[in-house]
């Protein structure tokens, strides 16, 4: 593990500065203390980034949970009650882990979660463009398509553009070549460019274009455009910014309500966050799921113990972690510990860093997840990759993450059932010299009740006078719908004269009389489930 310092250490700096704005972000949209998106950082950082099996993934507050996060801390009756649902949101997340619920995540089709990192590269564009030319009226953190401010992603696009803040773009533009120039050029050239991280330069450069430009009329960036860390002024004061549960309403049934939401929540963004984290390696390791449940539990318990927000892992920061060249999860956790080291001995330097530098960052995150030729590679796969693709990237940007992946889902289960509809059967036909039709049907490995359609409508097309041989040797399971379906055509057989054979490994009759009796003899065991 320790061998991958020199890629680790650069890599978690890039990841606090992108996991900063966030974290504080995510707490203003969630209605939530700022010092609490901290909190939530500095323990899915550490604690989550120690128990995790994940080398590169990255847990903290996330954008997705902001809206339940603000709705129940009205709900509940305040903050400190909301933190008791966090810490049985935990306690469920260990139990999802122990009942080895991990394994959801593999159910997702790879055309979705590809979408998924597609659409959050799509919105950390569009969400960053605002900040990138001074404009900050919606939090850093929200990523939905409805803003709390009232505006959405595009109005919000043309608001930004009729506020231009001159000195926050300016800064901007810089920090953006400065960071595609050294990823691009100077990394190639030397080792000492790839320990010294472009972003890093860009944050520099973004403190002191800010000190410098302060008193300038033109140039200068107002306070509420730069980062805002809560300043301690003691260690007391310092520990006062904690705040802790009000474990006095956990009989209320409101509270376990919220908590099994935000545990489901959670974990289903954390398991699509791990499946498409494990895309992005270089590496390709695989993230043990149930262990990652464990260890999201773990950190939720923590985190709502002493004041922070719901944690999980989170796809920004991870993608972010895996661009810059993290290697295993030693980065993760030094991201941690620099967030609460920062807070308590630079937060005065933190707050001279302008948004617009961080939006820069982010920008470069967004596009490395959303690059044209993504689009070209799974459109050239076809309809049945590219339909779900699009629309989870669709659903991501007009609605949000869990909407936009439920959108793609289910165009994925949709696209499953036309292909079952379309392969039940294979139909061969020939006709012979008496002008007598001869066709063999050639069932489905597994033929079920999806396929009723399909084969209702092959038979009902065959001529009269016909010879039919249905070939079952390589079916190993063939629902009763089915079978129904075949007695009732033995009626219809008859009647327009057709001739029905039927093949097996086992046995082969002329004209049978039930299949139910053929299928139950040929394969007992099956045909009685």
């Amino acid at each position: 593990m320790f061998k991958t310092l020199k890629n680790d250490i650069p890599a978690s700096i890039v990841v606090f500065f992108v996991a900063l704005p966030l974290c504080l972000g995510i707490a203003l949209a969630s209605g939530a203390p700022l010092f609490s998106g901290v909190i939530a950082g500095i323990i899915g950082g550490i604690v989550v980034g120690a128990l995790s099996g994940s080398k590169i993934g990255v847990s903290g507050p996330a954008a997705g949970l902001a809206a339940i996060v603000l709705t129940a801390i009205g709900t509940l009756g305040g903050y400190e009650n909301f933190l008791v649902a966090v810490v049985l949101a935990g306690c469920i997340q260990l139990l999802f882990g122990v009942l080895k619920a991990g394994i959801i995540g593999y159910f997702f089709p790879s055309s979705v979660i590809k979408g998924m990192l597609t659409g959050i590269g799509i919105i950390i564009i569009l969400k960053q463009i605002p900040h990138f030319f001074g404009y900050d009226a919606d939090p850093i953190g929200d990523d939905a398509f409805l803003q709390v401010d009232s505006e959405n992603t595009f109005s919000e696009l043309q608001n930004a553009v009729n506020n231009i803040i001159p000195g926050s773009l300016i800064i901007g533009i810089v920090g953006l070549l400065v960071i595609l120039f050294w990823d691009n050029v100077l990394s190639k050239k030397s080792k000492l460019f790839q320990v010294i991280q472009g972003p890093f330069v860009a944050v520099v450069l973004g403190i002191v274009f800010y000190l410098v430009t302060k008193n300038n009329a033109t140039l200068s960036i107002s306070q509420t455009h730069l980062v805002n860390v809560p300043i301690p002024e003691s260690l007391n004061s310092f520990l006062g910014q904690f705040s802790f549960p009000n474990f006095g309403v956990i009989s209320n049934l409101d509270v376990w309500v919220v908590a099994f939401t935000i545990a489901l929540v959670a974990s289903l963004e954390t398991l699509l966050s791990v499946e498409a984290t494990d895309k992005l390696d270089p590496d390709k390791n695989v993230t043990p799921t149930n262990r990652e449940l464990l260890a999201q539990g773990a950190g939720n318990i923590l985190s709502g113990l002493v004041g922070g927000l719901p944690i999980t892992q989170v796809i920004v920061r991870s993608s972010a972690n895996v661009q810059s060249g993290g290697k295993s999860k030693i980065s993760a956790i030094i991201h941690g510990f620099l967030l609460l080291i920062s807070v308590l001995l630079i937060p005065k330097l933190l707050n001279n860093i302008p948004l617009s530098v961080l939006a820069a960052i982010l920008l470069v995150v967004g596009y490395k997840l959303a690059k044209p030729s993504l689009f070209k590679k799974m459109y050239q796969l076809g309809w049945k990759q590219f339909v779900p693709f699009l629309i989870t990237i669709v659903g991501i940007v007009f609605l949000d993450l869990l909407k936009g992946i439920g959108l793609g889902l289910t165009v994925g289960i949709v696209i499953i059932l036309i292909k079952s509809y379309q392969n039940s059967h294979f139909l061969h036909k020939e006709i012979d010299s008496a002008d007598k039709s001869h066709l063999k049907m050639t069932l489905a490995e597994e033929v079920t009740f999806f396929n009723k359609g399909a084969i209702l409508n092959e038979l009902d097309k065959i001529p009269k006078n016909s010879h039919l041989e249905i070939d079952v040797r390589k079916t190993q399971y063939l629902d009763y719908d089915i079978i129904e379906i075949l007695e009732d055509f033995l009626v219809k057989a008859k009647e327009r004269h057709i001739e029905i054979r039927v093949i097996s490994t086992k046995k082969t009759i002329e004209n049978p009389e039930s299949f139910v009796k053929f299928f139950s003899e040929i394969n007992p065991k099956k045909s009685k489930n």
